[in-house]
């Protein structure tokens, strides 16, 4: 038995070897071409071939920035950097010729762009862009992208020639190099000598967080319009610059899948033009030509779909290119070689040869219909593939919400942006909470965005209270519309906007200044004002007693917000001599108002030191992460706090709490968990957990972690969950005999896949203190709570009317949710458990709801 277990590990072992070296003499990068020998190859500069490895960040840009001193073909740009440091850069390639008039041809692209009634297509080179690994542990694409500049600048061939003499081909090889490089390094970290491909081993286990996301765990692929990352932030001002027609983002899947080439499924963008469609279909049929020639497998027209604009195939789209996807077999358990569910070992050779065959046949196809895609882009970016009559959107000017960020996101995408000289009147001016349409109000400084411009397509894709949807069944969320996700007071007219305007032209920064900065008495930060969790978190680190409102007041005709701040002058007495000057440094440092106070006496409401002003004192909060907690709601949280409110708090492995001392924090913050939280704590460390909060301390459950909280789930708490599956089971159901094709879609009418639903707001309750008394909820999922009088429910769907603001949910689940409760608070002894059900700060997108958390984390422990 021994002599045969170890023949047939040798045996093995020896079919893994042949398998992989079988792989690197199957596929191989075109040698029948004849190369420049004085440009470098990939393998030359490596000292291995392509696939033999991973190659680190640091080595890809030096391979390009080779290529830049050897070629004049070739020219390589740095666009940003990222958190951690990296370089971020884009390769431009072309003939000679056209190198030489880049700049030219640039220029002349962005007319096309911007003036598509006077420009011409005449003698234009088409623009292709291909992005590589933005997610970084799908990370075969970026070996593929230094092979795919080598062939497209070294090799001497007729086809080369002409693809560069037509086109300008732009590479960016690396979007996401934080995330990649987590990635490689625990690879290495883990990788065998004896080459294992059982998906089960250590090298093919990657380790919470993965190396999917940037350093914050965002995933970037969901970024490309809001631009909350320095990553994105960079690439689309480089993007701007140029307008390509084309656009391919290369991704990886599961090991166990074939290549997916285009077209897609549904949903899909309807604001697109009708032949959208049948262009992707040509891309994908000129890869499947290339793909049957190497006899490389793959499928078109299932699972991923491009409904949602924040990623890198559909965001090309809304700004009138062609955006396509293109996923290989693979992600992070590929290693360099997997055996799939079919016995089949694919390698990383593969994968790479797979993805540089596919973006060869991008740059051939868009050559061969070079006239069409002009065409196509110029029809885009006009007026004549406009849908729905609406002539503009408007946005009041409100400069303590997120109205200012919006306006910045959005000129950053070169979106053109009025401002109102005057006050008006606009009639069909409709509503984003009802849809009503009426004449509206609108005052000087507000803001106006018309829909006759070239990125119409852009505009109403993200400001359409409603995209039409052809089912319910999609890969990523159902909504983004810009109003609801910020919260913002706005409107959409189908009537000519006729007031006098003046261009918006540079960035807009949120009101920053004293008044009365020598005050006697106290000093007042409204907690209404965008960056006032900033503000606290500032005072705390000078050391201030700070107070916060329990109740409004008011002093000469303004109306002072619950829970504004207030640092008392005889609080402080300690720093009378530097009071002055800390406030004016703090205005320097964010871009809040500071109001000085000679008196405390209010007019109406409570005084500034009234006992209804709590002290809120720093707290010391612990975020939990790793498994089962989400990476996603855990990178949003810590980015929140990190960047947003510059607050620092504590990261705490989920298999580290017993080790923890619980009292040395003030607050729990729980992510979103996947599968639950029974497994993370014993019955007596959530007796522990039960004891902490009843002698002070502040737990905050947020999604799953929220309904785990409930007496339904856990037992933590008396709060009742009610979820859609509250109806009699007795009953038969015939559902319960869906056919397994259809299982899929009549389940996924079950779902809610990310909606705007309506809610109410108590923003008397110290988690709502700063809200609006309405919001727009966004929903994943069925749970919610049952209201009850123990209960402080601040924040619930409506009782009447339609819940659904947007999006996509069944009449049953609309109905289910109407009333019920997705923010709380529950007392227990001296502390509080707080549960937040529905993402406060989604992809830091959805961000009307954020003060929620704010709030939980920095004010709830003095209440």
């Amino acid at each position: 038995m021994k002599i045969l277990l170890t023949l047939f590990t040798f045996l093995l072992t020896s079919f893994q070897v042949f398998a992989q070296q079988d792989a690197f003499e199957r596929f191989q990068f075109h040698p029948d071409l004849n190369y420049d020998q004085n440009i470098t190859s990939p393998q030359e500069y490596l000292g291995y071939e392509i696939g033999a490895e991973y190659t680190f960040h640091h080595q890809i840009m030096d391979y390009f920035k080779q290529l830049d001193e050897e070629s004049d073909k070739l020219s390589f740009h740095k666009y940003g950097t990222t958190y951690e440091g990296r370089d971020l850069y884009y390769a431009v390639i072309s003939s000679e010729g056209n190198m030489g008039n880049i700049e030219s041809i640039r220029s002349s692209n962005l007319d096309l762009a911007n003036n598509p009634e006077s420009a011409s297509t005449d003698d234009k080179p088409v623009v292709v862009w291909l992005s590589y690994n933005v997610h970084g542990n799908e990370a075969s694409s970026s070996e593929a992208a230094m092979q795919t500049a080598y062939r497209l600048v070294a090799a001497s061939d007729s086809e080369t020639a002409e693809w560069l003499d037509n086109s300008v081909v732009i590479i960016d090889p690396m979007i996401n190099p934080d995330g990649r490089d987590r990635y490689v390094y625990w690879y290495k970290s883990s990788q065998a000598n004896v080459l294992n491909t059982d998906a089960n081993d250590l090298e093919h286990d990657e380790i919470w967080p993965g190396g999917r996301t940037n350093h914050y765990w965002f995933d970037l692929n969901r970024d490309w319009v809001w631009l909350v990352h320095p990553e994105s932030q960079g690439r689309i001002a480089a993007y701007q610059s140029w307008m390509p027609q084309v656009h391919m983002d290369f991704h990886e899947q599961g090991f166990n899948n074939n290549y997916f080439l285009m077209p897609g499924t549904t949903p899909r963008n309807k604001e697109l033009p009708d032949d959208y469609e049948s262009w992707s279909d040509k891309f994908g049929r000129g890869a499947g030509e290339e793909f049957d020639k190497a006899g490389l497998n793959y499928a078109t027209r299932e699972a991923f779909d491009f409904f949602y604009p924040g990623y890198g195939s559909s965001y090309p789209s809304v700004m009138g290119g062609i955006g396509m996807l293109a996923e290989q077999g693979g992600h992070s358990r590929g290693g360099r070689a997997v055996t799939t569910d079919d016995g089949y070992v694919l390698t990383l050779r593969q994968r790479a040869f797979d993805h540089y065959i596919n973006g060869v046949s991008i740059v051939k196809t868009a050559v061969e219909n070079k006239e069409g895609l002009l065409e196509y882009f110029k029809n885009s970016v006009s007026q004549t593939t406009q849908r729905g009559n609406t002539k503009a959107y408007i946005l009041k000017n409100n400069a303590n919400d997120f109205t200012y960020q919006v306006v910045n996101m959005l000129m950053k995408h070169n979106v053109q942006i009025e401002r109102a000289t005057e006050n008006f009147n606009q009639r069909n001016a409709f509503s984003y909470w009802d849809g009503s349409s009426s004449t509206q109000n609108f005052e000087a400084g507000d803001f106006i965005i018309k829909t006759d411009q070239p990125k119409h397509l852009f505009i109403n894709t993200l400001f359409r209270n409603q995209l039409q949807i052809e089912d319910s069944v999609m890969y990523d969320m159902a909504t983004w519309s810009v109003p609801l996700a910020y919260n913002l007071d706005a409107a959409w007219t189908t009537n000519s906007v006729g007031a006098s305007t003046e261009q918006v032209t540079e960035e807009l920064s949120y009101p920053s200044a004293i008044e009365n900065g020598n005050a006697q008495y106290a000093y007042v930060i409204d907690w209404k004002q965008r960056h006032a969790p900033k503000a606290l978190a500032k005072l705390w680190d000078m050391g201030y007693n700070v107070r916060s409102a329990g109740r409004t007041f008011t002093y000469q005709g303004k109306e002072y917000t619950a829970g504004s701040l207030i640092v008392l002058v005889g609080r402080n007495y300690e720093k009378r001599d530097q009071i002055a000057a800390d406030m004016r440094k703090l205005i320097d440092d964010v871009e809040v108002v500071v109001e000085g106070f000679d008196t405390g006496r209010m007019d109406a409401g409570m005084d500034l030191a009234s006992g209804d002003s709590e002290p809120v004192k720093q707290p010391k909060v612990a975020l939990m992460i790793d498994s089962p907690f989400s990476s996603y709601t855990a990178g949003q949280l810590w980015f929140l706090f990190d960047q947003w409110t510059e607050f620092g708090i504590d990261r705490i492995r989920s298999g580290s709490f017993n080790r923890i001392d619980l009292a040395e924090y003030d607050v729990i913050l729980m992510p979103g968990a996947w599968g639950g939280l029974n497994g993370v704590w014993n019955d007596a460390q959530i007796e522990d957990l039960k004891f902490w909060v009843r002698n002070g301390g502040v737990l905050i459950g947020t999604e799953g972690s929220g309904s785990w909280l409930t007496k339904d789930r856990s037992g933590f708490t008396n709060v009742e969950l009610f979820t859609a599956e509250e109806e009699d089971s007795a009953e038969v159901d015939e559902k319960d005999y869906t056919r397994y094709e259809d299982r899929e879609d009549v389940f996924g009418l079950e779902r809610i896949p990310g909606s705007a639903f309506k809610a109410e707001v108590d923003n008397s309750n110290p988690l709502a203190f700063g809200l609006p008394d309405q919001l727009y909820s966004l929903k994943f999922g069925t749970d919610a709570l049952t209201p009850s009088a123990s209960l402080q429910s601040v924040g619930y769907y409506v009782k009447e009317g339609e819940v659904l603001a947007s999006g996509y949910a069944s009449e049953e689940n609309r109905e289910n949710a109407k009333g019920k409760t997705f923010a709380a608070v529950q007392n227990m002894g001296s502390g509080k458990v707080v549960f937040l059900l529905d993402n406060t700060q989604y992809r830091m997108f959805w961000v009307g709801p954020s003060r929620m958390v704010q709030n939980a984390v920095m004010l709830l422990p003095g209440f």
